[in-house]
């Protein structure tokens, strides 16, 4: 069996949808004082930082950023390769604040589930959003990400590789097609 792959972002088009998305959360999330950028690992929590960067560079406030790790949160343990759960950080309370989540790739949408019982173990949020980099489709629950940097259309046995550069030493989205 061989692959097909295609790039989808190069370094360059990731950069300037990052900073696209950062202006977009800028402009539709209206305080940033009381915004909170939690990552879900792996790499939604570097790109929850690239975005906190960007917001800084734009706007000169500083966002504070964590990461939400959903492992026990998740309802397919049994189904997934086992991992070592990672840690939750959390910059500050999370009551009466704006939480944005970020994420790298949404596809079934149970993780951003996980992620949102997990938010509520911690506090209650005024607000929680929901901003991925890929929304490659094929939703099991009624989730949509209320920033997207890319729609990708994909079918169920693609997939779709991001490459951040704090995780992986090169920035990029890839799609993988299966030859059979």
């Amino acid at each position: 069996m061989s692959s097909n792959i295609v790039e989808i972002l190069s370094a360059q088009d990731l950069r300037r949808t990052i900073t696209r998305l950062a202006s977009e959360v800028i402009e539709r999330v209206g305080t940033l004082d009381q915004l909170v950028l939690l990552g879900i690992p792996t790499r939604g929590v570097p790109l929850a930082y690239a975005l906190a960067q960007q917001i800084e560079l734009l706007e000169q406030i500083k966002v504070p950023v964590g990461s939400l790790d959903i492992t026990f949160y998740r309802d397919d343990l049994d189904r997934i390769t086992v991992r070592t759960p990672g840690k939750t950080d959390l910059p500050t309370d999370l009551s009466q604040k704006t939480v944005l989540l970020v994420d790298d790739v949404i596809y079934s949408g149970r993780t951003i589930r996980a992620a949102l019982n997990a938010v509520h173990d911690y506090g209650r949020p005024t607000l929680t959003q929901l901003l991925v980099l890929i929304d490659r489709g094929h939703r099991e629950l009624p989730i949509h990400p209320d920033f997207t940097g890319k729609a990708l259309p994909t079918a169920r046995e693609e997939l779709v590789n991001v490459y951040l550069d704090a995780t992986d030493q090169r920035d990029g989205v890839e799609l993988v097609t299966r030859d059979h």
